[in-house]
């Protein structure tokens, strides 16, 4: 099939179709004009790729997991994959933690300004705003 139907077919866009390709996670065959040419088969993989996408791989870290995959996203025990994907996952919980910490920070703020008593802003007299303008 070409890109055409594979990016419709999956749901994925054509430019991204091609970017997977430059990054090495598919390999599609090139018919004498140049033009891709997919099998079935290129339609799993794309929704591996999305799939691990989603769960924050980057394409080089899918690079070495796919080929450990099966057509229900299900990673088999290959060498190396599972340290791969520990580390990614401690990535993960790292930058949850950072995230939840600025929520936190962000919180108190809210909160310390919704019962702070309310003061009037300060009025600027008119020669001090003549002379900031």
């Amino acid at each position: 099939m070409l890109i055409g139907e594979l990016a419709k077919r999956t749901g994925t866009s054509e430019r991204l179709l091609r970017y997977y390709e430059r990054v090495g996670l598919l390999r599609p065959d090139r018919k004498p004009n140049g033009y891709r040419n997919y099998d079935e088969t290129v339609l799993s993989a794309v929704l591996r790729i999305r799939a691990l996408l989603a769960a924050g791989l980057s394409t080089r870290v899918i690079r070495q997991v796919l080929p450990c995959t099966n057509a229900e996203v299900a990673v088999l025990p290959c060498p190396g994959v599972l340290d791969t994907l520990r580390a990614q996952l401690r990535t993960l919980d790292q930058r949850s933690a950072e995230i939840n910490a600025a929520r936190d920070v962000l919180l108190r703020i809210i909160t310390t300004a919704e019962t702070a008593p309310t003061a009037a802003a300060p009025r600027a007299s008119s020669t001090s705003a003549a002379t900031a303008l």
